[in-house]
């Protein structure tokens, strides 16, 4: 079973790699034949007006991209890589934090929402409606009120705890909905077996609907993982919060003339956080519900 869990991870590891060598040579392609219509300016001149510009300060090739990641900028003596890393580790933590609260806060209401149906009718669609606020306006305003409003907390108030609640106003959301779904899923029997033993509320939540949740609610772990990282990115470009990669993503956009590559560099490195923290989860998953599963049916 070892052997046949190692080739899957293998296999999942080439396709993986395939797909960002074809990604590569995808975008390198694109880069040539557009330089290709620029320098022809005479048949193509119709699809050169159409298509986004390739020229190296548009598209760095990739292996400028590459190299910038080791690159040292000026009056800096560490790799750009280096210093990408440690911004992504603190834009990590926000995420973290971020998604532990909107997690708890999700599946609180998941859980008072499945105890009476008519909450359910009345509150649903306001949990819904919660979800329409454009992120990038309501950023500033929490940063900006954590500021202001949380000098009653025994402990200091800091702009990356702000950008955790944005993180969490994205996460809650879909741990909320699948969650009661989740909760909702076992079968009448199994409700009424639970009946017969007499089983008290509390009871038949931890020992049957939590248990049930759990594919739904890794479902929503996912999809609340990745978005924690967007949350708080977005949250630190928009705030002006330092330290993390949504403020180097937005450095490297103003000073982009200078050294294009950069701004590739960072947005790659946010996109492995999300990668990341999606293939955590997906590993905690299998470590609790597919192996599990897996040992039961064995």
């Amino acid at each position: 079973m070892s052997l046949n869990r190692l080739r899957g991870s293998l296999r999942q590891v080439l396709v993986f790699s395939l797909f960002v060598i074809l990604l590569m040579a995808g975008y390198s392609a694109y880069k040539a034949f557009g330089q290709s219509v620029d320098d022809a300016q005479t048949d193509w001149a119709v699809i050169g007006s159409i298509l986004p510009r390739t020229d190296d300060l548009t598209m760095p090739s990739v292996f400028e991209i590459i190299s910038g990641i080791f690159a040292e900028p000026r009056g800096v003596n560490e790799a750009f890589g280096s210093i990408v890393v440690r911004e992504a580790a603190f834009t990590l933590r926000e995420a973290a934090v971020g998604f532990a609260v909107g997690v708890i806060v999700g599946l609180s209401i998941a859980i008072v929402l499945s105890s009476s149906r008519l909450l359910e009718r009345a509150l649903v669609p306001h949990v819904i409606a919660s979800q329409t606020i454009p992120l990038i306006a309501i950023a500033p305003i929490v940063v900006i009120w954590g500021r202001k409003n949380l000098d009653f907390l025994p402990w200091e108030w800091h702009d990356w705890m702000s950008v955790s609640l944005i993180a969490t106003y994205l996460t809650f959301f879909p741990v909320a909905i699948n969650g009661l779904r989740g909760l909702h899923s076992p079968s009448s029997e199994a409700l009424e077996l639970m009946d017969s033993y007499a089983a008290r509320r509390g009871q038949t939540l931890w020992r049957l609907r939590l248990p049930a949740s759990l594919p739904y609610l890794f479902s929503a772990f996912k999809i609340a993982a990745t978005a924690s990282v967007v949350g708080a990115i977005v949250g630190e470009i928009s705030a002006g919060v330092t330290g993390g990669l949504g403020r180097r993503i937005l450095l490297e956009a103003q000073r982009y003339t200078t050294g294009p590559e950069r701004l590739y560099v960072a947005v790659l490195f946010a996109a492995a956080l999300g990668i990341f923290v999606f293939l955590t989860i997906s590993l905690v998953e299998y470590s609790l519900v597919r192996r599990k599963g897996t040992e039961a049916v064995l």
